[in-house]
């Protein structure tokens, strides 16, 4: 979750951000407490729930702060990789079309901001990723644990 921040805060401001999230952004806690997990005890799955609620919600975090960029957020589906395992059930090749297409396509629908896409169709996110009131406060919490601060639009 860092990683996402701190390059968004860093880079010259782009036309365009896709960031890359899990329909398991769903079971995140949406508390936003012990975001570095050095106060609870690890899991590896809540956490990977945790950073993709995060993420997501940076995304939609960036589309009101930054209303001329283009950000969305996309779920690549559960695809057969060495992390997704050999029983997923997404088709592989369809696991990266989504971002590209946002990233570059002149179609109308990818010119759009602040949405949660599977599969080139806009999906709702979990509630709390669309609350200007938790988006805030992740990006002060971020912003307290790196020390960056996100440019004003």
């Amino acid at each position: 979750m860092l990683a996402p921040y701190l390059l968004t805060a860093l880079i010259g401001r782009p036309g365009r951000l896709v960031y890359l999230s899990s329909g398991m952004h769903r079971d995140g806690d949406t508390s936003l407490r012990d975001l570095d997990w050095q106060q609870r005890r690890w899991s590896g799955v809540q956490a990977y729930c945790d950073s993709k609620l995060h993420i997501t919600t940076l995304s939609a975090a960036i589309a009101w702060r930054w209303p001329t960029v283009h950000s969305n957020a996309v779920d690549p589906g559960w695809v057969p990789t060495r992390m997704g395992g050999p029983s997923a059930s997404d088709d592989l090749a369809l696991g990266h079309v989504t971002q590209a297409w946002l990233a570059v396509s002149d179609e109308p629908a990818a010119a759009t901001t602040g949405r949660y896409w599977f599969h080139q169709q806009t999906e709702q996110p979990a509630p709390a990723v669309d609350e200007v009131e938790v988006q805030a406060a992740l990006l002060e919490r971020l912003a307290a644990l790196t020390g960056v601060e996100l440019p004003e639009p």
